[in-house]
Parts: structure tokens; sequence; C-alpha cells
């Protein structure tokens, strides 16, 4: 039942309730009366957020007024006028599951909104954060790590949050279908949630239109996160997705990144474990140079005959291509160039650059004729996957590709990257949604393909088998304390029915940093992965790449 009284308004569900004063959430506690959330007189309550601006919010000090409107014996609103903005809070409960459920919404004059804020303050403080960062993370409310905004999907890789203690706790998740961009911000023990307006930014009057679930639980984290998979199966009718996988997906254990094609590291490789059992990301294998005239996907001679000889002895060898990057020298650059990423904020092209001496990952040039002239630094720009165009080229080129080296595996990298972009809709569609397109269709080319992929969330883990999975803030370089990140598959939980997880980059256990990423991996449930440089690391191997070898039921 939802009673109003005044200013407040209080939802008794079968498992909790909660009380909201004001548009904030006062108070969260079960049925039986635990706490699970007391939120301080000062806590924030309903907010717009600018880009790189301060966030202002709905009930400033000036003009400040409030009224709540009872719409049912199950609903209610909060209606919210201030200086800066008007704002509504629809609070529902759910009679199937017991869920509180708030959309927040506002509205204002002032152009240039990125989206609206609702937090969350006062969480019970011995219960931690379980969320789906880079894989899973389970860490104590006020870890650095944790400090920072989320995005989703490409940090924030689902639309839940949970509050775990020793036999239950609550947490907040959204079911949404329709690639609505989202964020959570974390600062200490307060947690904003966001709902951001769709790009351009600057004509942006307001933001809505997502509904966040709150609801307590008994048991592990596992009992939330099983009700969320459950829903992600039902919402994009996953079942389906399951019969299309190739038969050898779970027969792979161990795994080869950024593999350099010396043959003699595959035959060092087959003297430890069958090669059946062995998923090879083939990154070198173009007559072009790595990272260079995408979309052009020309086996070399070498390579061809070295995929065509392993795939014969059972590996399963995935040559590296591209999802969105592409090289502006490239011959169907005027094609493609008006539907580039471009930044929700800044509006700067997305993309990177590389050159050793000035200092490693570029960004994007803003010249035109730096854009052209630049191929040696190996600069890329990112194609909108909404854009039907690029995604027939694409599935063209990667077909004609595996159909010559004669594979039924392909990895297609950066499918993460799919934010919000100030050109955010294409063909009616959001980069989300349009990196999901494009990876089934390339899974559906010829007789079906495994497709890898990299980083891994709810939107990529539909179409792929395999996704080559980041570590907590720590891509090239490990982060301080990422050791903490060990222990919480949770990604592998949500996804692993459906796409396996493995290693991304310095898993050859030459030095201390190396042995705690292979340690994190494995804990978060990624295959056994390696990279290595030569095949005297596989004839003898140290003690972390021969433990790889032996977790995957290899001569270790």
């Amino acid at each position: 039942m939802v009673v109003v009284a005044g200013d407040r308004i209080t939802v008794s569900t079968s498992t909790v309730v909660a009380e909201f004063e004001r548009g904030r959430l006062l108070a969260l506690r079960t049925v039986g009366g635990e706490p699970l959330l007391e939120a301080p007189a000062d806590s924030p309550g309903l907010q717009l957020v600018y880009a790189n601006q301060p966030s202002v919010d709905v009930l400033h000090k000036l003009a400040a007024s409030v009224t709540t409107h009872r719409l049912s014996d199950h609903a209610a609103q909060f209606r919210l006028h201030g200086w800066e903005a008007d704002g509504v809070i629809t609070i529902r409960e759910d009679l199937a599951n017991g869920d509180v459920l708030v959309e927040p919404a506002a509205a204002t004059s002032r152009p240039g909104v990125q989206a609206v804020r609702w937090s969350l303050a006062g969480v019970r403080d011995d219960l931690q954060v379980v969320a789906p960062f880079f894989q899973g993370v389970r860490l104590d409310q006020g870890d650095a790590l944790l400090q920072r905004r989320w995005p989703w999907p490409i940090f924030w890789e689902a639309g839940l949050l949970i509050f775990a203690g020793r036999s239950g706790g609550w947490w907040v998740h959204c079911q949404d279908r329709a690639y609505r961009f989202k964020a959570v911000q974390i600062s200490g023990r307060e947690y904003a949630l966001e709902t951001e307006a769709y790009g351009p930014l600057d004509r942006s009057l307001g933001g809505g239109g997502l509904v966040w679930r709150l609801n307590a639980y008994q048991g592990t984290w596992q009992e939330p996160a099983g009700q969320y998979r459950q829903w992600l199966w039902q919402a994009y009718d996953l079942g389906a997705q399951e019969a299309l996988r190739r038969p050898w997906q779970d027969d792979v254990k161990f795994a080869v990144s950024w593999f350099n094609g010396d043959p003699d590291t595959l035959e060092a490789i087959a003297e430890r474990i069958d090669p059946r059992h062995v998923l090879v990301h083939f990154s070198q294998w173009r007559t072009d140079a790595y990272d260079e005239n995408y979309p052009t996907y020309q086996p070399a001679a070498a390579a061809q005959e070295l995929i065509a000889a392993a795939t014969a002895r059972g590996f399963h060898v995935m040559p590296h291509c591209n999802s969105v990057d592409m090289d502006p020298t490239h011959e169907t650059y005027p094609l493609l160039r008006d539907f580039q990423y471009r930044d929700a904020v800044s509006r700067r092209l997305h993309g990177w650059g590389w050159d050793p001496e000035a200092g490693g990952v570029l960004g994007v040039p803003s010249s035109n004729l730096a854009l052209a002239g630049n191929r040696r630094r190996k600069v890329m720009i990112k194609v909108h996957p909404g854009l039907s165009i690029w995604r027939s080229i694409l599935s063209e080129r990667i077909a004609d590709a595996v159909q010559q080296v004669g594979t039924d595996t392909v990895f297609i990298d950066v499918t993460l990257c799919s934010g919000n972009l100030d050109n955010c809709l294409v063909e009616n569609t959001t980069a989300s949604e349009g990196m999901n397109k494009l990876i089934r269709e390339i899974a559906a080319l010829g007789g079906g393909l495994a497709v890898g992929g990299e980083g891994l969330n709810e939107i990529t883990f539909q179409g792929l088998s395999f996704a080559q999975a980041h570590l907590l803030l720590s891509w090239h370089a490990s982060a301080d304390g990422l050791e903490r990140a060990k222990g919480c598959p949770l990604g592998d939980f949500l996804f692993g029915r459906l796409c396996r997880t493995f290693g991304y980059s310095r898993l050859g256990g030459l030095n201390d940093e190396e042995v705690v990423r292979m340690q994190v991996h494995e804990s978060l449930g990624a295959l056994p992965t390696i990279t290595v440089r030569n095949a005297a690391e596989i004839r003898c191997p140290n003690p972390a790449v021969a433990r790889q070898f032996a977790l995957a039921g290899g001569r270790g």
C-alpha cells in the first residue's frame, strides 16, 4: 500500500517499507523492521546534471515547493518546483514481487541538461557494494576503487547495484529494454542514480523515463543477481541465442591473447594441452599492420597457412577485426564520415592514435588534414553502429576474410564502446542497440560464427560467445589496490551461460603485477589465459603460466 501524508509518501510492500519525504528516500527497512538505509538530514534530493558544470537542486532554497498526489492505493507522486527546475517523482509498488518503483524526472528552461539525478544516501555501513564493474566487485563502501562516476554500459556493465551483508541485504536495479543511458556516481556512502538525456545535449531541457526498483533479499548476492539474470533472459529472448552457440564453445578451457603468429608457440601449447580446448586471439594476421587500414581484412599468406594448419589440429583461431574503429585514410571513409562517434560533452571525435615518441595513446586529431595524414600513428575514428551501411560493409569484409582463412570464429575489437554521444541516435538507434545489431549480424554470417569481443556487458553478451575482459580500472597497467577486486564473479554469473571471458593483457607471470592480474582473472571466472612472446615461455613456464595450464586440465 502507498500512503500519502503531508509531504511524505510511505510504501509498504510484501517485503520492504520505504519512507520518502520531499522526493528523498528517508528510510528503507524490511517488513520485519531491519534497517537498510537511513538518510542523513542533509542528503541530496532530485537534481539536474549539467555537463562540466555544477549540478542544480530542483528544490532550490528559493521558491521551493512540494506537493504530493495520491494516484491509487499503489501509486503516488511528488511534484517539485524550485528556482532552477520542476520535477516529478512517481512512486509505485509492484504487487508481484514487492519492489518499490521510483521514476524521477525533471525539466527546466535552461538548455544543456545531461541527466536527472536521484540519490541514495545513508546505506547501512556494514553492507558491502556488489556491482557489475569490470566483471564484478565486492568492496566496502568508501573503498577508493569505487569513488567515481560509472556510466552504463561501458563501466557499469548491467543496471543493478547490490548492498550485501552476511545473510542478505537490498538492491536497486532497472528493467530497461530501451537502451537508455544511465550512470551511478559513488561518493562515499552516497549513490547518485542518473538517467541521461540522449545527445545532443545543447538543447536538452530535462531527463527521466527510467524506473529504479528497490527491494530487500535474503541469502547471498546470487539471489538478486539471479532475479536480474532471469529478467535478462526473458527480456531479450536469450534462450534462442543459446541455441545458436557453436557446439565446441563449452569445450574451450584455455585462451591465448595477442598471439603473434609464431607457429612454434602453438606447437609448444599443443605439447601441454589438447588444441581442441584452446582459443587463440590472433592479432597480426593481415597484410596491413595492426590497427591500420580498417575495415580491410586481407589475410597475409603466412597467416592464412598458419590458421589452416592450426584449425586442422583443433585450435580455435580468432582473427582480430574491429567493430566500429576505422582508418580515416580508408577508401570508405567519405561514405561514413558524417556518422563518427562524437563525445556528448566535448563534441570531439571518439577514437585513438598511437605514437610512442609522443607519450603513447593519442586522441583523435580535429584537423581534417591531420586525420588524412597519420596512418603511421594508427589514428582511428569510430563509426556509429546504428548506421546500416556500416554494418553491411563490415559484415561483407569479415565474411570474406573468415572464408579465406577457413575459420568459424572471429574477434571484433572495442565492442564495449557504446555510450551516450552527441550524435546519439542514428537511424533512430543508439550506439548500444547498434552494437547489439552488429554483433548479431556478424554471428549470423555464413554457417554461423562464434564471435569474440572486447569487454562484456548486458548488451554485448547477447551475441558474443567470448569476451576479452578488462580488470578493474587496469587496462594496460594495474590500478593501485587491484588485488581487492578478487573473488566476486558477478559478470560470469550474469553472462557466462552465453559468453565466456578470457584475459586481456600482461598475463605472462613475468613479475608480481602480472601474477596479480592472472589471479584476479581467475577469481572472476575467466578462462585460464596467457600472453607470451615465444615458445620458450611455454616449454619452460614460470609458476604463473604453469598454473594456467594446470587450471585448464593440461600439463602444468
